[in-house]
């Protein structure tokens, strides 16, 4: 069985991780990504820990998967036209430069369509060119600080923080998927190809805002922006009599009434402040801390057999490392492992969706820097001399799998 996307061809031209990211998942769903990237590659293949090439990190591994790498020399010419050749032959393109970037290397929506009437073109950066601050740079760090995240961090902890996650890169990226299967589903309505715009700051202000935006939600405002539970600041999860953590979550009144029971707090079901779900948000600090103080009072296991066979959400706290082995994982054949031809054996999250129809699949690790140049070049019309031209003259470059180079 095939991909859903089958037969949809993607030229991206990002790098870090929101672009790669999203196009890895396009990829995973069975489109064809042809990733074109400089001649000194993806910035990413440097970033993290990396086995036999310094160019092929534990990250750039992670989030490249499913993909073909063209390098070219973007600022040239002829690189450039040899790109606008690839282009042609594609449905999608996919980049992350400042729209500023594009039309400086000549390859922005009005080049493409020229030659391409029917492409999609997705930009996706940091600040949407609408606004005053369109040609802003931005990473991860910044637009968490500009969408309200970091200073979330401060209402519970004291200072602003950023989520030791790109939660900006990842989310934005989700976002151009669902931007870009859309347009495709409107193409094959009608034809048309179109212009998308996917920035991070609008991505997570609303995002974020989803629950936030709390009595700000109303004109005049109710309150302020802010969703009270999540603001407590003992809402977190739990420490056990033996130093172990547990998130416990008695959220609904049921849940509620059931864990009053098994721990033999009886009276707090009728104690006026947590009588009901509405009473219990009024006193969100004293309900988290009276959780907290009750779930120190037994063991992690102890407290694992008396929510066994509750409704109340529960789990335990993994680490990172534990997520390798927990069995729900393992038992739905989440990681995968994957001997690669220059890294040796390597693991891999896989996707998270289940196709009945159209499955996702891995169907190429992550490629060495300009290994497909020499095939996607021919595949788009290029002749055997004019590559090799190309390659004379540091226009291109490919990696030689015979010789590593």
């Amino acid at each position: 069985m095939t991909g859903a996307l089958d037969g949809v061809r993607v030229v991206e031209m990002t790098s870090v991780v929101l672009g790669p990211y999203a196009c890895q998942m396009l990829g995973d769903l069975g489109a064809d990504i042809i990733k074109i990237e400089p001649l000194n590659g993806d910035t990413n293949r440097n970033l993290g820990p990396y086995r036999n090439s310094k160019d092929m990190s534990a990250l750039y591994l992670s989030c490249n998967r499913n993909k073909r790498s063209v390098s070219i020399n973007l600022k040239s010419e002829s690189g450039k036209n040899a790109a606008m050749q690839i282009i042609k032959t594609a449905d999608v393109v996919v980049h992350n430069f400042r729209p500023q970037a594009m039309r400086r290397l000549g390859i922005d929506y009005e080049d493409v369509k020229a030659i391409n009437p029917e492409i999609i073109y997705c930009g996706t950066y940091g600040y949407s060119k609408k606004g005053p601050y369109g040609s802003k740079g931005a990473l991860d760090d910044s637009i968490q600080a500009a969408s309200g995240i970091a200073i979330l961090q401060s209402m519970t902890e004291g200072d602003p923080r950023y989520l030791p996650t790109i939660i900006c890169d990842k989310t934005t990226g989700l976002m151009v998927v669902q931007a870009v299967l859309a347009a495709l589903f409107h193409k094959q309505r009608t034809g048309e190809g179109q212009q998308l715009e996917v920035p991070m700051f609008e991505t997570m202000v609303s995002f974020t805002m989803v629950e936030h935006l709390w009595g700000q939600a109303f004109r005049p405002p109710l309150g302020k922006a802010g969703y009270t539970r999540l603001m407590a600041k003992h809402r977190r999860p739990y420490k056990t009599k033996d130093g172990q953590y547990l998130a416990v979550l008695p959220y609904w009144d049921n849940h509620w009434k059931t864990f009053c029971e098994i721990s033999e707090r009886k009276e707090l079901i009728k104690d006026d402040r947590f009588i009901d779900m509405a009473s219990r948000l009024k006193n969100i600090d004293e309900s988290y801390r009276l959780t907290s103080e009750i779930i120190s009072s037994r063991t992690r296991d102890q407290w694992l057999d008396l929510l066994g066979d509750t409704k109340i959400p529960f789990m335990v706290v993994n680490s990172l490392d534990d997520l390798i082995e927990d069995p729900q994982l393992v038992a739905s054949e989440f990681w995968q492992e994957f001997d690669h031809p220059t890294e040796g054996q390597i693991r891999l999250a896989g996707s998270p969706i289940n196709f009945d129809k159209t499955p996702t699949s891995i169907r190429y690790l992550a490629p060495r820097l300009g290994e497909h140049t020499v095939e996607v070049l021919s595949e788009a019309g290029f002749d055997k001399e004019t590559i090799e031209d190309l390659l004379k003259n540091g226009e291109i470059r490919s990696f030689n799998s015979s010789t590593g180079n």
